[in-house]
């Protein structure tokens, strides 16, 4: 199967929806190591490499997305 690659344009329009998917699995109780190994982690990665002054790395967003849902958990 040939393998596709994504322009920055595309990643760039799919980022909230790579968001999204983090969210989802953090809020879902998995671990970062886990985490750090799919698709979304991978696609926010390119980003943060690509364009590091525009989107912040998938570890400090997912250390950003913790807090949030440790924080409205505690609501």
């Amino acid at each position: 199967m040939p393998s596709t690659t994504l322009t920055i344009g595309e990643l760039e329009a799919k980022y909230p929806l790579y968001c999204k998917a983090m969210k989802l699995l953090l809020r879902d109780g998995q671990k970062p190591e886990r985490l750090r190994r799919t698709l979304c982690w991978e696609r926010l990665e390119k980003l943060h490499h690509s364009l590091p002054k525009q989107y912040k790395s998938p570890e400090r967003l997912m250390q950003i997305m913790q807090s949030e849902i440790i924080s409205k958990r505690t609501k």
